[in-house]
C-alpha cells in the first residue's frame, strides 16, 4: 500500500472504539490485559535460585526460545 494514500477506518472499528471509550476506566483497564499461558514459567507458583547464573542456566535449559530468555 502506498504510504501517501489513507484507507478509511472501517465503520465496525469506529463503533467498537466509541463503545469502548464510553466504558468506565476500571472496566477498560480490566480487559486491556490478556493472560497468555507461558509454558514452564506458569507451571509453578514460584521458583528461587541461588545465583543469577543458576537462573540463566535454568532459562536456557527449560524455556522455549520464543519466550526470549535465551542468550542467542
Amino acid at each position: 500500500m502506498d504510504d501517501t494514500k489513507r484507507r478509511p477506518i472501517p465503520r465496525e472499528w469506529l463503533e467498537e472504539f466509541e463503545a469502548a471509550a464510553k466504558r468506565p476506566l476500571a472496566l477498560r483497564w480490566k480487559y486491556s490485559f490478556i493472560k497468555t499461558y507461558k509454558p514452564v514459567m506458569d507451571d509453578a507458583k514460584y521458583r528461587s535460585f541461588d545465583t543469577m547464573a543458576d537462573y540463566r542456566k535454568w532459562c536456557e535449559e527449560k524455556l522455549p526460545s520464543w519466550l526470549g530468555h535465551g542468550r542467542d
